[in-house]
């Protein structure tokens, strides 16, 4: 009989140490989901900075190759009927283009937030 009266209550004892064990341990999944989006918003925020500060790099970049291609079709264009000019046309054109293609380069190594971890 004394044993019948004694288990209820460490049946009970065990009961209750065992939901606020499930407590503290949901409680730490809670903080590890905290941090994980904690963390997420901070890379997301970093990606916004990083192709803010690209934008113009990148647009530069852009107008540079392209007009320097265009240069270059001008001078394929003349190479018919003033050879002298358009080949002068079609080396300066390729330069500028390529100095715009060193530009975007520059641009988009400016987005990059590095090696994943």
């Amino acid at each position: 009989m004394k044993y019948l009266v004694i288990s209820p209550f460490f049946f009970f004892t065990f009961i209750f140490h065992l939901q606020a064990q499930q407590q503290e341990y949901s409680q730490q999944q809670l903080d590890s989901l905290k941090r994980a989006v904690f963390n997420l918003q901070q890379d997301v925020e970093q990606v916004q900075l990083n192709l803010y500060n690209s934008k113009k790099t990148l647009k530069t970049g852009i107008f540079i190759a392209t007009l320097g291609y265009t240069v270059t079709i001008i001078g394929g264009q003349l190479l018919g009927t003033n050879p002298d000019v358009g080949e002068a046309l079609l080396y300066t054109g390729g330069a500028i283009g390529i100095a715009g293609t060193i530009v975007l380069v520059k641009g988009f190594n400016k987005i990059s937030l590095g090696p994943p971890k």
